[in-house]
């Protein structure tokens, strides 16, 4: 046998030696790796920041029933963390998240996000800078500068990521990519989408009175980068989404669920131009559209995206608090037009196609057509247990590596949670006034026009307030 020289002995060769030695199997452990180097016979190392609400469905199902570790948990709330810390109660627990990457880091491989949006980003990009992967919920961020930042991010540390918009694993996203791209109803040029939401407070005034925060919740953690303001049940838990400050909306909350299958059927970029119109309350001798701190009960938003290559521009018309559009003359009277809680509605120059949230049951108008054409199958591959396996597929990828395939992937997310925030960035700005002379003047009530590369409303400098935010001192946000 030949002499090994030693100084050329690199760690591969004794990797492969070893385990031909060992006849041609072993397993790994991490140490030799090295960062950033899992081995497939290893378990992935995720640690949580928020520990309830959506983190419920989350953390088990990244866990996958013991197929990878929960190593460290971390929430403002104790009582949220309640159920967490009780399936996984060897995991470390810790309030703050800086603390929980400050000693724990070195265990953890990945993190998932599950906070009130507000605070995704400052959450995330710090794991990322640290080289963890990152899962994070819908919306990807708070405002869109905040989403731009964490696009970048995913590139320049080289991380795999994925959002919390399950249905962009579900088979019916897939199939209606397929279909749209085939030219199954010709050439889209406007896109209807619906939602019930919202199904909590809008369009109301900030709450009011004093309350004594409850002693397992650190309130100035959970508002973090948010403006300092007192305690009050109305804002916590789950009922921050109305707030502006916390949350981001009906569209926040659904409109990168919703949006995503046009946008992604479409290959939608930046839009150009955003308009909205919403609810009206009145006050005095006014008709302002809701309270300042409160998104409105619902409005209307249009959407203008410029020609792709050889696809045609489109209008995106999104819908909120029991608005929808008018029914499709192709859809018979007694058809249920998409489902109850919103819907999806492709007008093409061949014809029409309706479906759900995920883009579930996806139909073409009128429906007797389904039974007397034949569409085309997925020219997308099915992620395993579809919408079930979002987290999965990302755990998975984890440990292949940046580069590996998500359905979700921050470059995917980011400019679709620009999209969506850009609607708030046109609902927030609707209240703007200008008083000219004695006369009050509602500039925000314009079409707005934007440009994507620079994040700039080129024709109202105000609404550009709301691209983005100020943190409260003690958070910032720097790749």
């Amino acid at each position: 046998m030949k002499k090994k020289n030693s100084k050329n002995y690199s760690r591969r060769s004794f990797l492969r030696d070893a385990s031909i030695a060992a006849g041609g199997f072993m397993i790994i452990p991490r140490h030799v790796l090295g960062r950033g180097f899992i081995s497939p016979s290893d378990k992935l190392n995720i640690a949580g920041i928020g520990c309830g609400g959506k983190a419920d469905v989350n953390l088990p199902y990244a866990w996958n029933n013991g197929a990878e570790n929960i190593v460290a948990l971390c929430d403002v709330d104790d009582k949220m963390a309640t159920k967490a810390r009780s399936k996984w109660p060897n995991a470390p627990y810790y309030k703050d998240f800086r603390v929980m990457l400050d000693k724990e880091a070195k265990n953890i491989d990945a993190v998932i996000v599950t906070t009130p949006d507000h605070m995704h980003a400052v959450h995330a990009l710090p794991c990322m800078q640290l080289g963890k992967h990152v899962y994070v919920e819908k919306p990807l961020t708070h405002d869109i500068y905040e989403a731009r930042i964490l696009t970048q991010a995913e590139k320049k540390y080289k991380v795999v990521t994925q959002m919390g918009n399950q249905g962009s694993s579900g088979d019916d996203t897939r199939l209606v990519e397929t279909w749209i791209q085939e030219g199954a109803i010709g050439d889209v040029h406007t896109v209807h989408v619906w939602t019930n939401r919202p199904v909590w407070p809008s369009g109301v005034s900030l709450p009011t009175g004093k309350f004594e925060v409850p002693k397992e919740l650190d309130w100035d953690l959970w508002l973090g980068t948010a403006p300092a303001r007192d305690y009050n049940p109305a804002y916590h838990p789950a009922i921050w989404r109305g707030w502006t400050d916390f949350g981001t909306g009906s569209l926040g909350d659904m409109g990168c669920h919703f949006m995503d299958v046009p946008y992604r059927a479409l290959k939608l970029g930046y839009p150009v131009s955003v308009e909205c119109s919403v609810t009206s309350v009145y006050t005095g001798f006014f008709q302002e559209s809701f309270y300042k701190g409160s998104f409105p009960p619902s409005s209307v938003i249009h959407l203008q995206f410029p020609k792709r290559g050889n696809m045609a521009a489109v209008d995106m018309k999104w819908y909120d608090g029991g608005i929808k559009p008018q029914r499709p003359a192709e859809l018979l009277p007694d058809e249920q037009f998409a489902e109850w809680d919103g819907g999806i509605l492709f007008e093409g120059t061949k014809g029409k196609l309706m479906a759900g949230l995920f883009g579930r049951k996806p139909t073409l108008l009128p429906t007797k057509l389904m039974a007397s054409t034949t569409l085309p199958t997925s020219k997308y591959e099915f992620v395993k247990n579809g919408s079930e396996g979002h987290q999965k597929q990302w755990t998975d990828a984890c440990k292949k590596g940046y580069g590996t395939y998500t359905s979700s992937p921050f470059s995917q997310a980011g400019p679709l949670a620009e999209t969506v925030l850009m609607g708030n960035l046109a609902v927030l700005s609707y209240n703007h006034v200008e008083m000219k002379g004695n006369n009050r003047q509602f500039n925000g009530r314009k079409k707005l026009l934007w440009d994507g590369e620079k994040m700039k409303i080129t024709n109202f400098e105000p609404a550009n307030q709301f691209v983005k935010r100020e943190y409260r001192a003690g958070y910032k946000l720097e790749l």
